[in-house]
């Protein structure tokens, strides 16, 4: 058994209960969302519909279930306002092509409002053809309302010949497609051989910059990027690569570009600029430094609700020494800096401490978010928080892991082989930094998961590679852990959530301690190589269960997967919980992990606080 040292926390309740005392008044503008309803056959021939409820609607909103053939007159399924699910199952459908479902909502007694009709899928996926480039392969996904029609519409990161940044080589350009869920093409950027392929480089948000109802789409720039509309910016005539295929000259730029037509909007001088190659070693993970570009060539996005009430996007560079973040603001057509908070100096606290991914998390519950940059936090005003020194690592997983527990917690995965007394894996509060217990001194653990999924422990379980046992939130090793570390699901009718990995989803038997097999995506397979991880997992329709979308084998088409299980928990839907929304902005930058909500959502979980959100529909 592994080494646990325990470090108690003092006085945190009764601070904690002070800061949520304080009222938070202002509202964070999110997503207008249609009702997401959609009918699939389960595996006995029933019909399975599932329909959202928004974040701006009240906790009793009641809802009618129709069923219509042709031109027919519509059938009511249900004999009671449905009050408990925000799903049913048709057990006697009609058959024909001709089916379609729609539900009204219910309020007081009296319907108000009825969904768009939908078609039944023949299977529990939905297929999105594509275009893709000839060499190259369709990768990490995000989603936005591009068109403003409260559905969302997919973001394609197709990925030809790619290299980490240790590796020396040319790559192919790195291509971005948007397609709606039916599959029509809408728009390709390529960012040009300025900008190299791979996972440390390419990184997008997909977020509602403006507040106009519409998602924009944001990235690194160069010198022969080419826009939506065939618009070139910079100079496409300059090759900037080295013998060695990188790309340590030349300048960088930030555009944000518009989600529905591809065009570039605004473009900055990208920040920060490289400096001095040479100058962002520092206390990391693997320590060190390097002058061909492995550490200046890091780069991290996030999305931010920095004042509150609109998303920032967050352009980042540097984790293993040096990091700088940049905020950026895309208001009334024009883009400009927020702020810049930047580590450099190896007597930094905050050198060093940055992670292959990064997390958004109102930790002080003040209404504006704080960046979780691996052993670090940076507040939203662009100042440092905290740094534990815990130092570089490859995973970390924050939210409210423990119910009787105040404050959102950090789960952190380390490569602290150069530091023998530096842990492996922590669990430390994510308001303050303090360290809460930990493990694997000196190791280098690669990956590791936190999620609820035994039913008999309180809080959350935690894992990380090899046979090192399953932990509670005390620490304490309850049994045998699952073989899977890399990306998590909520997918089958209880509370607890399920293990995805690969093309596959596992449900863990806590009693004989093992995993179980609930569903394989046949004909797909996932993305970059042992994280294996889906284009995207996230809720983007139907209940507040996650769909999960995979590429195909020929690498023609995505499925999107939905649960057909029936469920009787009823929530809000996910994607109207700002954090799990910024999560799934982020969740393609660099090494993806899984989204989480604000509030604890496992066994015994309270109903979650009401998101103070407003939503903007756009005109049409």
């Amino acid at each position: 058994m592994k080494r646990i040292h325990l470090i108690a926390s003092k006085g945190l309740m009764l601070v904690m209960a002070i800061l949520m005392a304080c009222q938070v008044t202002a509202q964070k503008q999110m997503e207008y969302l249609d009702r997401g309803l959609v009918a699939a056959n389960n595996e006995i021939g029933q019909v399975f519909i599932s329909w959202r409820l928004l974040g701006t609607e009240p906790d009793d909103l009641a809802f009618n279930v129709y069923r219509q053939k042709g031109e027919q007159e519509a059938q009511k399924l249900n004999s009671a306002p449905i009050i408990s699910s925000t799903n049913y199952t048709d057990k006697t459908p009609s058959s024909g092509d001709d089916i379609r479902y729609f539900v009204k909502a219910v309020e007081n007694g009296k319907e108000i409002e009825a969904s768009k009709a939908v078609s039944v899928w023949k299977e529990n996926f939905l297929s999105v053809p594509l275009n893709t480039p000839e060499g190259y392969s369709p990768n990490d996904l995000s989603v936005g309302d591009l068109n403003g029609d409260g559905q969302y519409e997919l973001i394609v990161h197709m990925t030809g010949r790619g290299h980490d940044n240790s590796h020396d080589g040319y790559t192919d350009d790195p291509i971005f497609h948007a397609y709606t869920l039916e599959g029509e093409f809408l728009w390709e950027i390529n960012l040009g051989k300025n900008i190299r392929e791979g996972a440390h480089y390419t990184q997008f948000i997909v977020v509602d910059m403006d507040g106009d109802g519409r998602s924009e789409f944001a990235c690194k720039t160069a010198d022969g990027t080419v826009d939506g509309k065939g618009n070139v910016i910079g100079d496409a005539s300059k090759d900037w690569r080295n013998e060695q295929g990188r790309i340590l000259d030349g300048p960088e730029f930030f555009t944000v570009f518009d989600g529905m037509t591809g065009e570039a909007l605004a473009t900055k001088d990208f920040i920060a600029g490289r400096g001095d190659i040479c100058g962002w070693g520092g206390e990391g993970g693997n320590g060190g430094n390097d002058c061909k570009g492995n550490r200046v060539d890091r780069f991290l996005a996030g999305a931010a609700y920095l004042d509150g009430k609109l998303p920032s996007v967050l352009m980042c560079r540097g984790y293993y020494g040096r990091t700088v973040i940049a905020a950026w603001d895309y208001r009334e057509g024009k883009l400009s800096s927020r702020w810049v908070f930047d580590s450099e100096g190896r007597e930094n606290p905050f050198s060093g401490q940055g992670n292959h991914s990064l997390s958004i998390n109102d930790v002080d519950k003040d209404g504006k978010d704080e960046i979780v940059y691996g052993s670090m936090t940076v507040d939203d005003d662009g100042t440092g928080m905290y740094s534990t020194g815990l130092r570089h690592g490859d995973a970390g997983h924050i939210t409210h892991f423990n119910p009787q527990y105040p404050d959102q917690l950090v789960w952190s995965i380390h490569e602290n082989e150069t530091n023998e007394e530096g842990y492996g894996v922590a669990l430390f509060n994510a308001r303050t930094g303090e360290i809460l217990w930990g493990g694997e001194e000196g190791k280098d653990v690669g990956r590791g998961l936190a999620i609820d999924i035994d039913p008999t422990n309180t809080g959350m379980e935690m894992w990380w590679n090899g046979q090192n046992g399953l932990y509670n939130i005390k620490g304490e090793r309850i049994g045998k852990n699952p073989r899977s570390t890399n990306f998590a699901i909520w997918w089958d009718g209880d509370l607890l959530r399920e293990i995805l990995d690969r093309n596959f989803i596992d449900k863990w038997d806590h009693e004989r301690e093992e995993q179980v097999r609930l569903f394989t995506a046949e004909g797909c397979v996932s993305n970059n190589g042992s994280k294996a991880n889906p284009g995207l997992s996230a809720d983007l329709f139907g209940d507040w269960r996650e769909e999960v979308i995979f590429r195909t084998e020929d690498n023609q088409s995505l499925r999107i997967f939905t649960t057909t299980i029936p469920t009787e928990n009823r929530l809000y839907t996910l994607m109207h919980n700002p954090q799990y929304r910024m999560s799934i902005a982020w969740q393609n930058v660099g090494y993806n992990q899984p989204p989480h909500t604000d509030y604890y959502l496992g066994e015994g979980m309270e109903m979650p606080h009401k998101p103070n959100i407003k939503v903007q529909k756009p005109v049409q």
